[in-house]
């Protein structure tokens, strides 16, 4: 039952008054580019540490993949570890303080910056912005959907209104205040997120009966599982699909490894290395992120699997037929059926913050690749022009382009269109990014090689091979009259298996079949590497 009252209505303007506020305050504190892009570099951990969680975890994690567990099962959780471990722990630790010195020592204020300037390229700087302009509206539009799909059946409103409404708010603080605005109204955000997460988490298996009556009751509905999902390796909620069926390939290859892996090379996330006071400060972060991410994913995959045993107790259904097929549709149906008004309402506002922090770091960065990456370095040779006027149009030229696509992208997109999105990033960032930290002998010629080759045979993959999308875009059929160029396996592998070590491959020969790098630029960038901290 949708939730209008004024209640309601109070909470919700409490709320986007507070974020208004903090985004008032990100704008009066940005005095300087730096302060607009990289928030002075002196933010607080624990401020990076919810920035960085509530920007990684959004509507997808919560509505997207937290109904893929409504669908196919607890194997997702596989991704909380792929979350903590890689997201996280490697992100923070491996590659978050070099980022942060290599940042500090080339004046880099965004992630296509870092590693054009590493490489002396004015083309990767330029490259890397287009990518992220063209195809980041996708992720931010799955976002979108996310939350304007909660506030449809909570508030009863029209799905396209509420997608304008989310896009307005966000569009309003992050145009004036820059990454100070996104990351002070993302810590507050994630703070609201953790708390609603954690309330979601024990209700559920109070309502249920507690914790093994509800697992032992979800592992005895394997019985259940519809036909056509059984044929393609849907096994049970509690269990693995079977070993190479499509569900499987799904699964291990887009879900788990495309999220897990991409997300070290996630635009949006690396930069936020490089705005903080020093190395001490990532290390304390993770202490933070850690448990906030394992509270906000996990709690998502397991509340949405267990909607079965809840919806089977009180309509006789799984969780996919209530939401009518719509996997999008699980998690705001279970919420608003299975919890108190109370709680709807403060999940709103959860689901609300989820949304905006992410929406509000997408368009930052989509921004900034236009205005600096793009227009500034690329366009302009550096010169300096109307850099934050550009950007400011360029957030709200990607804003509309996001709203676009949240109108037309079809039912169950969230989950895919967030690992296409990270799968690409792995493919075409990742090499280049890991040889300018990690490797003295990547070149230049080695990461224009990779970003191209792990770019176009990502898209080649998803365009021509990876059923799914293939089939949709029908490009494959009109110019070969098939769905797929590829039969068999092939046809549910993700891109990411094929183009992400093929561009890293492609990154190791270029680079040691060509000409190194000035060694004066290389030995500067790596002397910076490995000393200590670096003064902001």
């Amino acid at each position: 039952m949708a939730v209008s009252t004024p209640i309601l209505g109070i909470a919700v303007l409490i709320y986007m008054m507070v974020v208004i506020y903090i985004g008032w305050i990100g704008y009066k504190q940005t005095k300087s580019t730096e302060d607009f892009m990289l928030a002075g570099r002196k933010v607080n951990p624990l401020v990076l540490a919810l920035s960085y969680g509530a920007a990684f975890i959004s509507t997808s994690a919560i509505v997207g993949f937290g109904g893929y567990a409504g669908a196919f099962g607890m194997g997702v959780l596989w991704l909380v570890f792929m979350n903590i471990f890689v997201g996280i722990f490697i992100a923070f630790v491996v590659f978050g303080a070099r980022t942060r010195r290599l940042g500090v020592n080339l004046k880099a204020v965004t992630f296509p910056e870092l590693i054009g300037r590493r490489f002396q390229s004015r083309f990767i700087q330029g490259f890397a912005g287009a990518l992220i302009t063209i195809f980041m509206p996708l992720y931010a539009g799955s976002v979108l959907i996310g939350g304007a799909r909660f506030m449809e059946t909570a508030l009863n409103i029209d799905y396209n209104s509420a997608v304008l409404i989310l896009a307005v708010i966000v569009a309003a603080y992050v145009i004036t205040g820059g990454l100070i605005a996104v990351m002070y109204t993302d810590a507050l955000q994630g703070a609201l997120m953790f708390v609603g997460m954690a309330i979601l988490f024990f209700l559920t298996y109070a309502k249920l009966g507690g914790v093994v009556e509800a697992h032992q009751a979800l592992t005895n509905m394997a019985h259940m599982v519809p036909e056509n999902l059984a044929a393609v390796g849907h096994t049970g909620w509690t269990s693995m699909p079977v070993f190479g069926s499509p569900t499987w390939w799904t699964l291990v290859s887009t879900i788990v490894l495309g999220v897990g892996i991409g997300v070290l090379a996630q635009p949006q996330l690396a930069v936020r290395f490089m705005t903080v006071r020093d190395t001490r400060s990532l290390n304390r972060a993770v202490l933070s992120g850690g448990p906030f991410i394992f509270m906000m994913a996990g709690v998502a995959y397991v509340v949405g699997a267990l909607s079965n045993v809840y919806f089977l107790e009180t309509r006789g259904m799984i969780s996919l037929e209530v939401a009518g097929g719509n996997i999008d549709a699980i998690i705001p149906a279970y919420i608003n059926s299975a919890m108190p008004d109370y709680f709807v309402i403060f999940f709103l506002l959860t689901l609300l913050a989820a949304a905006m922090s992410t929406l509000s770091s997408q368009f930052h960065t989509m921004g900034t690749a236009i205005g600096h990456d793009l227009y500034r370095e690329f366009l302009m040779k550096g010169k300096l022009g109307h850099t934050i006027s550009i950007t400011k149009l360029g957030i709200a030229v990607t804003i509309v382009m996001s709203v676009i696509l949240a109108y037309i992208l079809p039912f169950s997109i969230i989950a895919r269109a967030t690992a296409i999105f990270f799968g690409l990033c792995a493919a075409a960032f990742l090499p280049m990014y890991t040889g300018a930290l990690f490797w003295k002998r990547m070149n230049k010629q080695g990461a224009i090689a990779s970003l191209l080759v792990g770019t176009f045979t990502s898209l080649f993959w998803l365009t021509f091979v990876h059923a799914k999308e293939a089939s949709a875009l029908g490009i494959s059929r009109a110019l070969f009259g098939v769905d797929t160029i590829l039969t068999g396996t092939w046809t549910v592998v993700d891109p990411i298996l094929i183009a992400t070590p093929l561009a890293f491959v492609t990154a190791v020969v270029v680079s040691l079949a060509t000409q190194p790098d000035p060694q004066d630029h290389v030995d500067r960038c790596f002397n910076s590497l490995n000393k200590g901290d670096l003064p902001a």
